[in-house]
């Protein structure tokens, strides 16, 4: 057993952003579709807190949803 076993990290997928006014974000409802400041082929990043850690690309296997790692990012010296 690793000394590392057992601690919990929060890691975020973030597949892109955009800023709505929250009159708007209260009117969303089930299948309402949001359009992002990226496109399709633009690389998604994985988070750890604040920190961007990698980045690579959502991939759809059958039903299956998963993320390939492309790049690791190295924190800033």
């Amino acid at each position: 057993m690793s000394a590392l076993d057992g601690i919990v990290v929060e890691l975020s997928v973030v597949l892109g952003s955009v800023d709505l006014p929250i009159r708007q974000v209260l009117k969303l409802s089930r299948g309402t579709m949001v359009t992002l400041d990226c496109g399709h082929a633009d690389p998604s990043q994985i988070q750890v807190g604040d920190s961007v850690i990698a980045e690579g690309r959502v991939v759809l296997s059958g039903e299956a949803l998963s993320f390939e790692v492309t790049r690791i990012v190295r924190p800033a010296a």
